[in-house]
């Protein structure tokens, strides 16, 4: 087995280049574990500004292959080539890929350094996985770890613990231009509506909420907003609601449905808004633009989108060099773990060979030869001959010492069945 990761993100790329990647991401996994024997399992991470997929590969000599059948799968979908897909997808292999993903848990790759929202993606990349069927003992292993280790960031360095995130971020953007009092944002004044349902939409209700907001109306293009917005306490507008009517009402439009294809657009809303005498503020955090980006260009306008929030996003600060280190080990300790468990099953084998072998043989006994006190100090010798070579070899796997393992084995190998035959007087 070889962990394999590939691996796209806002540090290397356009969000435009990252959001052509996504189409049609979640068949991706399923289609690459039925399409080659290479891939036996996969999981995709894809939020608004990452694409990466978890691949558990057969053999080292299987990753050229996995990362071609990845290219196919994306470029038929995305418009690109494969070739374009393979420079555009980073390999992380191995341990990298495991240290990779826990730093992304624990929010030390985000836009916003510490941010919270992508522990919870991360979780629900690992249920979707195994919906799909497409995940396996050793993904499943790593995602769980990394949610650990993502637990324990924020623990122990309190990474996070201040509620940035890419939400809160553009909200700090958003109220420059909202209305003001005192010099600050008057939060409890401003309209606002809230574009979407999902994972994102309720992060950004509780964010608004946190703030003061109190005049908060749900649209869902997709006509989710009345379950969403009634276990919420806020209002839903109902399904066929005129969106730009609401909008001419609004301080705040928050955008984060995804939905294909803008749900506000700049000739609309231009027409919309002729004559308006208030500003309008849009903060859009979908991928896929729920609001067209021209819009900024109208008067009175502003708008906060996902890129503002990488050019605005807080710097590192003192926690992060400790939230590293924290990483670092998890992810050592990790790899120390899956290689015990993949170099393991011939120890096991050399230790079922010789204890196996004694019980067979006792049992094999003729009725008036078996001594069970004899018998229990053979098992009791037999058990400390072995000790010794089996801590060494699942020391020496911990730590990838490879000649040290092989040695060890060769030790417990050595190692015959005991003579059971009863000594004569």
């Amino acid at each position: 087995m070889v962990l394999l990761s590939l691996v796209a993100s806002h540090h290397s790329l356009d969000l435009t280049v990252l959001e052509r990647l996504q189409a049609d991401v979640h068949a991706v996994g399923r289609e690459l574990v039925a399409a080659t024997n290479a891939v036996t399992g996969a999981v995709v991470l894809a939020t608004c500004n990452r694409f990466e997929l978890y691949l558990d590969v057969a053999d080292t000599a299987d990753t050229p292959c996995a990362r071609r059948a990845v290219a196919q799968a994306v470029a038929s979908r995305s418009g690109y080539s494969p070739e374009d897909v393979e420079q555009h997808l980073h390999p992380l292999v191995g341990a990298e890929a495991g240290e990779h993903l826990f730093a992304v848990a624990s929010g030390l790759e985000s836009m916003v350094v510490g941010e919270r929202e992508i522990a919870g993606q991360v979780r629900r990349a690992l249920t979707t996985a195994r919906r799909d069927g497409t995940t396996t003992s050793t993904l499943e292993a790593l995602f769980q770890a990394a949610s650990r280790t993502s637990r324990a960031v924020e623990k122990s360095t309190g990474l996070g613990a201040t509620g940035r995130s890419v939400v809160g971020v553009a909200l700090d953007l958003a109220a420059r231009t909202l209305p003001q009092a005192d010099g600050d944002a008057d939060w409890a004044a401003v309209r606002c509506v809230l574009i979407g349902t999902g994972s994102y939409a309720g992060a950004s209700l509780a964010a608004l909420k946190a703030r003061g907001v109190r005049d908060v109306r749900v649209f869902s293009p997709s006509g989710r907003a009345g379950p969403f917005a009634s276990a919420r306490g806020v209002t839903a507008l109902p399904a066929g609601a005129d969106l730009l009517a609401e909008v001419t009402r609004t301080d705040l439009v928050v955008a984060c449905s995804g939905a294909a294809g803008a749900v506000l657009g700049v000739d609309a809303l231009a027409v919309a808004r002729r004559g308006a005498a208030t500003p309008l503020t849009v903060v859009d955090l979908a991928l896929r633009h729920d609001v067209d980006p021209d819009v900024r260009t109208l008067p009175g306008v502003a708008l906060v989108s996902l890129q503002s929030v990488a050019e605005h996003a807080p710097a590192e600060h003192a926690a992060l060099a400790q939230a590293r280190e924290v990483v670092l080990q998890a992810a050592a300790d990790f790899e120390a773990d899956r290689r015990v468990r993949e170099w393991d099953p011939a120890v096991v084998a050399e230790r079922t060979r010789i204890l196996g072998g004694l019980e067979a043989a006792l049992d094999a006994l003729p009725t008036e030869h078996r001594d069970e006190a004899r018998a229990r100090s053979l098992r009791r010798r037999t058990r400390s001959l072995l000790h010794a070579p089996t801590v060494a070899a699942r020391a020496a796997a911990r730590d990838g010492d490879a000649a040290g393992y092989a040695r060890a084995l060769a030790a417990l190998a050595a190692i015959e069945v005991p003579d059971v035959a009863p000594t004569r007087a």
